[in-house]
């Protein structure tokens, strides 16, 4: 550069530019459009820094809490602008209604619900407060419970959901029925009772239970997601489709009601429905347990998340190895192994304090591919005081693999079981209930000595009142042409069945 180069430089002032709290506070609001909340938070507390003053701001500044998950400290804020800056900020109230309801803090939520509608019933969220008002009040039972919440309950509840969980369904009715006893308007226990008798095969008893339920508490979300459910396993279309409005149309407050209405889509198939809750619940840190990751990441493989879906399905298998091999993306579902599968779940069946359960946890290890490893792991010595003589003798039959069991009701047992594996498997939750109606048939043909010549007939009709029971309509004849046999064949057996069938 020349010498003469400053005579070619103009002069010029340097402008400092200061940010306002107005400054911060719009890119708060722009940032908090594109949902970037971290970032609108920051902006936000800046412009709150400049104007400590301004309700705008305070209260945009809750609002981005509220998005955060952070409602007590959203809370906080509103308080503030009601209490010492501006008390004619009426639309606080709908805001803290929302944040207490979040927090099950009904009571608060109602009461700042009612202030809203009594200050601006005309307001900008009056329609959107009678929503919640609606919705506190269909939630209500959740207060009513609130009294039941004792350790000896909430362990109960816990011991009966593994047990519904794992199969064990004549033990979790009796225990359910314990808990009805004593608690008699605890719903919760009711709705499971009544997922114990479906999966057992009564399905007139289990939908009784649910009519019940939503008789005596009106609007019962569980009663309504396990109606669903059932209707679904039933292969009712249309009742299928009258009950998922009915459910698309609720926005349930509580983690719990979330919880289930998105592991309910899911599993009827609905996955945008069911990830809409469950990431909803994600984003809000819910720390879920196995089948909450399980339905996460069904439901987000199925509607295209396939990242979310391998993340999620990581998270199931460190609480459940044992679900290793049931990913989602395993043929859609077509690849799903059944109880016989699983050790974990055989165990279960053969510790288990009813015989039916046990023999049926037998007939599992027989045609398990793990068959090996459970009849020589130390696990079979360790309950080996569980087992009774018969037991002993049918365990006895599965090691050797010899053609024939020498007591003859094994035999009928045993065969009889082959006979519905041929058309029943893998063996999921519902198939369950069939097998163990059969060994409970089974120990019942022992105790009055009733001799049994045609197993496929035998199996033919436990399969027939298995599905009466259960409300299908299936006719005699067609599942007698299924198993080969004369429909007069297939009647005798079927009136057999039933007279031993308790």
């Amino acid at each position: 550069m020349s010498k003469d180069s400053k005579a070619l430089q103009k002069k010029g002032k340097l402008l400092t530019f200061i940010p306002t709290g107005e400054y911060y506070f719009s890119k708060g609001i722009k940032a908090y459009q594109r949902r970037d909340f971290h970032k609108s938070k920051t902006y936000l507390e800046r412009a709150l820094h400049l104007e400590p003053g301004e309700p705008m701001i305070v209260c945009q500044l809750a609002i981005v809490h509220t998005e955060l998950g952070d409602y007590k400290e959203s809370n906080r804020f509103l308080h503030l602008i009601l209490e010492e800056l501006d008390e004619h900020m009426v639309e606080c109230h709908y805001f803290l209604a929302n944040n207490y309801a979040h927090l099950g803090l009904f009571k608060d939520a109602y009461h700042h619900a009612t202030q809203y509608m009594k200050l601006d019933e005309d307001g900008e969220f009056a329609e959107d407060t009678e929503d919640l008002l609606d919705l506190l009040t269909l939630e209500a039972e959740a207060l009513e419970e609130d009294i039941y919440e004792q350790d000896d309950l909430i362990t109960k509840q816990e011991e009966a959901r593994e047990l519904l969980e794992s199969g064990h369904f004549p033990k979790a009715v009796k225990l359910l029925k314990s808990v009805i006893k004593e608690y008699p308007e605890y719903w919760s226990a009711y709705n499971n009772l009544a997922l114990a008798y479906f999966y057992l095969g009564e399905v007139e008893k289990a939908d009784g239970i649910l009519n019940d339920v939503l008789n005596k508490n009106q609007g019962n979300l569980h009663a309504l997601c396990n109606k669903l459910v059932f209707a679904h396993y039933l292969k009712d279309r249309e009742k299928v489709q009258h009950l998922a409005e009915i459910l698309k149309k609720i926005k349930p407050i509580l983690v719990e009601h979330q919880f289930k209405l998105g592991a309910t889509f899911a599993l009827i198939g609905e996955y945008e429905q069911g990830y809409h809750w469950l990431k909803k619940l994600y984003k809000q840190g819910f720390d879920g347990d196995g089948p909450f990751y399980y339905w996460l990441s069904y439901s987000a493989y199925f509607t295209g998340r396939e990242k979310m879906a391998e993340v999620s399905w990581k998270r199931v298998l460190e609480i459940n190895p044992e679900k290793e091999g049931l990913e989602p993306w395993n043929d859609e579902r077509s690849n799903l192994e059944g109880f016989e599968a699983h050790i974990s779940t055989i165990h279960k069946k053969l510790e288990s304090d009813y015989l039916e359960e046990r023999l049926f946890g037998l007939f599992l290890t027989s045609v398990s591919k793990n068959k090996e490893d459970i009849l020589e792991s130390s696990f079979m010595q360790d309950i080996s005081n569980k087992r009774s003589p018969l037991e002993d003798t049918y365990l006895s039959f599965i090691k050797e693999e010899s053609q024939h069991l020498h007591q003859m009701s094994l035999q009928v047992a045993h065969e009889t079981a082959k006979e519905l594996y041929q058309f029943h498997q893998p063996i999921g939750t519902v198939e369950a209930g069939l097998y163990l109606m059969w060994f409970t048939v089974s120990v019942e043909f022992e105790q009055s000595n009733v001799k049994i010549n045609n197993y496929t007939a035998c199996a033919a009709a436990i399969e027939y009142v298995w599905r009466k029971l259960r409300n299908e309509k299936y006719s005699q004849q067609s599942i007698a042409a299924k198993y080969g046999i004369s429909t007069s064949t297939m009647q005798k057996y079927v009136k057999l069945v039933n007279s031993h069938l308790q």
